[in-house]
């Protein structure tokens, strides 16, 4: 069963990971699936500074990399399940926004953002930021797998995730 409509919630407030004073701890986010089956989101997100070298053809770079990382499992057992990916991108794009006013980023699929080996149960997510916290295009320096862009909204009506502050 796909992901119905509309708004996703939360108890928690959405992490801000573009100010200066964010943890680098990961900040962690609980939410039921919009499916009805049972399935919980646990949302893992972190910020770590990065400070590239140059390459050939790649300017040094620094900034920071903002991660989302979507564990779905049931609710129940707590073991990994399947859920299409349209929901955690929500997410994801919901996080970003609220880090760099960015709805896009990149998406990694089933994998370990640090390393590319396969996580099953997980979908991961990044935002590159600038030294200004601006969201840049990945530096090539710290691709380890594949990045997919993660799109917009894609001219659907804006997503919000009403929270408790």
């Amino acid at each position: 069963m796909s992901a119905r409509p509309g708004n996703l919630s939360t108890d928690a407030a959405l992490p801000s990971l573009a100010t200066d004073d964010a943890s680098p701890a990961p900040h962690i986010l609980a939410a039921a699936a919009r499916t009805g089956t049972d399935i919980e989101l646990r949302i893992h997100t972190s910020i770590t500074p990065f400070d590239v070298a140059a390459e050939q053809w790649f300017p040094a770079t620094a900034g920071f990399v903002a991660t989302v990382i979507v564990h779905i499992v049931d609710a129940a057992t707590g073991g990994p399940r399947y859920l299409p990916p349209a929901e955690p991108a929500e997410w994801a794009r919901a996080i970003f926004t609220t880090t760099a006013g960015a709805a896009h980023g990149y998406f990694l699929g089933a994998v370990d953002p640090n390393t590319g080996t396969h996580r099953r149960g997980q979908l991961a997510y990044r935002l590159y930021l600038d030294t200004d916290r601006q969201a840049i295009p990945v530096p090539h320096q710290l691709v380890t797998c594949p990045h997919y862009l993660l799109p917009g909204l894609d001219g659907r009506a804006e997503i919000t995730i009403p929270t408790t502050a």
